[in-house]
């Protein structure tokens, strides 16, 4: 059943004796004096349908409890500790000064519930509510997107270990898995978690267990391949032939069919580095920044820096790249919006939701690249290069030759560009340049003209977009420490980021004299 704060204070009521002590204007203060306005009761009750059993913590402690947690990136257990020692967290969450605190394992619980219930963001969604009721955005019509990479929670596998791994969870959790990895899988034992002990040394000896662990790899698969599963054994059993093909490549002078195998010269574009953590990728935010974890998106009002939206997808796939995330944001608002990000955020896609919304791009354009150092580009606002016509439906050249442009929205110069004196200006494909257009190719030929052109749009940009950066800062690091995510897979770590952006934006709130008074939210300034 639920519990529920009582209504008068106990003998030994922390923030009676030591309130004082804990710093006005603080987090600490301000849930002290008003977490059950920010957390009523009545917004948990579903958690608890039962009115039987034991009561659960009080709802507008627990959640002030997570919103501390995540502020202060404490683990489950540190957390735990924290609120039966510090007397701080005593002050905030009404405990008395000899509260014992709880289990660790309360936390999972609680996390449990609120994911399974019909709104598990709603500790987030409790502080959109005070945001909007002081009016902080009210008339505020700009948004500056971006994104960062966050490490994983787990240890990237190498591909030996992550083909052992794999093997054995398929052993665990998939019906007669044992007997036929008993049966076809003769490698390695697999009921050993360690390494096999060959010399690491020798390439021919990992090549040969490389092999070994592939082809134990697509024997089980084949042996399991007509079993009728379902839920995790279903899951272990494709994470088993994915991993048994990301990583890998036919030896040298083979084609795979007579077994021989080597870990691949190449990283795959979605190569997944831990089975424990299936979710994480590899990937990189820049080409000189390399990566494993997940990607955090955010959207934020940057005059203020609240925290209008974020997401946490997985580092790698173009539906989780950082324009169609943005798009996401834009379909979420409401009135027109004056969105505000960097070249990464520069597609055709993203532009064409902008307009076709009636916002405005404050985006600076993607850089063009020539085939050809100092060559011509595809752009139509210099002088010099190729012009596109998009009501006749032609591409016209530096060399004033034109062509159609194809259905697939190609236009191909081809045989034309033999004899073509600006040839090597212009490509060094022997086919001849072919130029590709985006769908939305007018409104990016329009947006490099327009960032040429309009200083106002360029001082825009440098004005507001910048602020976002220190938003992600915020998010992704506590006193110059980049933080690690604590959770695994991608719907864990969304909640942790929607909490962490409430906890953030109750701070920023804070700061500016948060106060419940007269039953409604109000700011100081």
């Amino acid at each position: 059943m639920q519990g529920v704060e009582r209504g008068d204070r106990e003998l030994l009521d922390a923030e009676a004796l030591v309130g004082h002590l804990v710093p006005a204007g603080s987090m600490f203060a301000f849930l002290a004096g008003h977490r059950r306005n920010l957390f009523p009761d009545g917004e948990f009750e579903d958690l608890f349908p039962s009115g039987k059993g034991r009561p659960s913590i009080p709802a507008s402690v627990m959640a002030s409890i997570l919103v501390l947690q995540t502020l202060h990136d404490l683990s489950d257990r540190e957390t735990a500790e924290a609120a039966r020692c510090d007397l701080r967290w005593k002050v905030a969450t009404g405990m008395a000064l000899d509260d014992k605190g709880f289990d660790p394992s309360t936390l999972v619980y609680w996390r449990k519930r609120l994911a399974t219930s019909g709104r598990p963001h709603r500790i987030n969604d409790a502080v959109r509510t005070v945001v909007e009721e002081t009016g902080i955005l009210r008339g505020r019509r700009k948004r500056a997107v971006d994104s960062t990479i966050l490490a994983d929670a787990v240890a990237t596998q190498d591909t030996i270990t992550q083909l052992i791994s794999a093997i054995r969870r398929v052993d665990r959790q998939v019906p007669g898995a044992a007997g036929q990895i008993a049966k076809v899988c003769t490698g390695h034992d697999y009921s050993r978690p360690d390494k096999p002990r060959i010399d690491w040394d020798d390439p021919a000896a990992k090549d040969a267990l490389v092999s070994a662990l592939v082809n134990d790899a697509n024997a089980l698969v084949a042996a399991l391949a007509d079993t009728e599963l379902e839920g995790d054994a279903e899951f272990a059993l494709a994470l088993l032939a994915l991993v048994a093909g990301q990583d890998v490549e036919p030896a040298e002078g083979s084609d795979g069919t007579d077994g021989r195998w080597r870990i691949a010269r190449k990283v795959a574009p979605d190569r997944v580095v831990s089975t424990v953590d299936p979710d994480a990728r590899h990937t990189r935010k820049s080409p000189e920044n390399r990566r494993d974890g997940y990607r955090a998106h955010v959207a934020a009002e940057p005059e203020t820096g609240i925290v209008t939206d974020e997401k946490v997808t997985t580092a790698a796939g173009t539906e989780n790249s950082d324009p169609a995330v943005a798009e996401e944001f834009l379909d979420a608002e409401d009135g027109k919006r004056a969105w505000h990000g960097d070249s990464a955020y520069g597609t055709g896609d993203l532009r064409g939701g902008i307009d076709d919304a009636g916002h405005e791009a404050v985006i600076k354009p993607k850089p063009l690249r020539a085939p050809v150092e100092g060559g011509f580009t595809v752009d139509d606002f210099t002088v010099d290069d190729f012009t596109v016509d998009e009501q006749a439906g032609t591409v016209t050249c530096p060399n004033d030759i034109t062509r159609p442009i194809s259905r697939t929205r190609v236009a191909t110069f081809g045989a034309l560009c033999r004899a073509c004196s600006l040839r090597a200006q212009c490509t060094t494909s022997k086919t001849g340049r072919k130029i590709v257009l985006h769908p939305r190719d007018d409104l990016l030929r329009q947006a490099r003209r327009d960032w040429a052109d309009k200083p106002e749009l360029r001082e825009s940009y440098r004005t507001f977009r910048p602020n976002v950066e220190r938003v992600i800062s915020q998010i992704a690091s506590r006193g110059g420490r980049r933080l690690k995510l604590r959770y695994l897979g991608t719907g864990k770590n969304n909640a942790w980021l929607k909490r962490r952006t409430a906890a953030l934006n109750l701070r920023n709130l804070i700061g500016r004299g948060l106060t419940h008074t007269a039953g409604a939210w109000t700011l100081a300034t």
